[in-house]
């Protein structure tokens, strides 16, 4: 029975936590946090852009946001320092995200406009561009394991749905029950969101900061055999319709992967990101007009995306470990470790 490796992470229960404790994890506003042992490999994740400025935050939920970065930055970390590929890399960050309620991933999904949660995620390899996605699963606990079995146990790179879940099913991937995905959070969003389309507009006292941000977690990571691998996974967007697919789960879109050039995970408004080819743009321009990542990644996400009317954001990383993170929202939630073996955790543009 084929089973993925993954790292287990303990489920955050919790939204507050005590101050002397925010204040060790947020340390001094903007500061890097670092670690002590270098290397040869690098991860970067992600955890939704959007709306999120300074004060929009509690001290104790910004504290909590930046415990489960540094929490997934971590596990992917370990799996390159012990050996392990970026393939499994990224899929344990994207997994501690998927199983916390904090991010619009897994266990903190957002609710269509049905009141259910229909879930999407990518995964792909740099050294073979072999690649899988699932789109609208609302029992696989993880997508992004889906994702990958779909990459390395069928001959298809994309199923969705109930055939998605059969598939999971038979690979003994771990089914839930869709109640598993309810946080009373995500639920008040969707009330907000549908009456706004019924009545007057929710003041910005009563709203959530989630509601203006765009929801998707991500991983890219370098590993020590020099191979890329990019993961993304979402629950979509609030209230979203008639089976409305974004750009994560689509291959050059959301999602990309290619050791000759870089590896892109991508966080915004999906309609956008899919007419662009965000993920595959930027690394087209890394391998075809040999710009540096960060040249690349800032044409596309600053320049283009914003021509465009397109809010979002990226993360990716080359081959060399460069390492570029561009968005064009107020805020993005996202976090590093290079190959000096520093970790940095930001949230806000300054």
């Amino acid at each position: 029975m084929f089973r993925l490796p993954r790292i287990q992470s303990a489920l955050l229960t919790t939204l507050t936590l005590a101050p002397a404790v925010a204040f060790a994890l947020t340390g001094c506003a903007g500061a890097p946090n670092t670690t002590s042992e270098p290397g040869d490999v690098a991860i970067v994740i992600h955890g939704g852009a959007g709306t999120i400025r300074r004060g929009d935050l509690t001290p104790e939920l910004e504290a909590a946001y930046r415990s489960a970065l540094e929490e997934a930055l971590s596990a992917g970390h370990v799996v390159l320092r012990q050996g392990g590929s970026s393939l499994d890399a990224v899929v344990a960050a994207v997994q501690v995200m998927e199983d916390s309620p904090l991010f619009n991933a897994g266990k903190g999904a957002v609710f269509t406009s049905e009141g259910t949660n229909e879930l999407d995620a990518a995964i792909m390899e740099g050294k073979t561009l072999m690649a899988g996605a699932v789109a609208g699963v609302r029992r696989v606990k993880s997508p992004i394991a889906l994702a990958r079995a779909v990459m390395e146990q069928s001959p298809h790179v994309m199923m969705a749905g109930a055939g998605a879940e059969t598939f999971a099913m038979d690979q003994g991937l771990e089914i839930v029950d869709p109640a598993y995905f309810f946080t009373q959070r995500r639920w008040d969003a969707l009330q907000r969101a549908k009456a706004e389309e019924t009545g007057p507009q929710v003041t910005a006292h009563f709203r959530d900061p989630d509601d203006k941000k765009f929801g998707t977690v991500g991983a890219v990571a370098l590993d020590s055999d020099g191979n890329l691998a990019a993961a993304t996974s979402t629950g979509g967007m609030t209230n979203k319709k008639f089976g409305r697919i974004g750009d994560a789960p689509i291959i050059g879109a959301g999602t990309y992967a290619n050791n000759k050039s870089c590896a892109v995970s991508a966080t915004g408004h999906g309609e956008y990101f899919i007419r662009a080819t965000v993920a595959h743009d930027i690394c087209a321009r890394v391998a075809y007009s040999g710009i540096s990542l960060q040249q690349a990644a800032d044409e596309v996400v600053m320049k283009e995306l914003v021509e465009m009317g397109g809010e979002g954001g990226i993360i990716s990383l080359d081959r060399q470990g460069n390492i570029a993170t561009p968005f064009n929202s107020e805020g993005m939630y996202r976090g590093s470790i290079d190959k000096t073996g520093k970790m940095v955790i930001q949230i806000y543009r300054d």
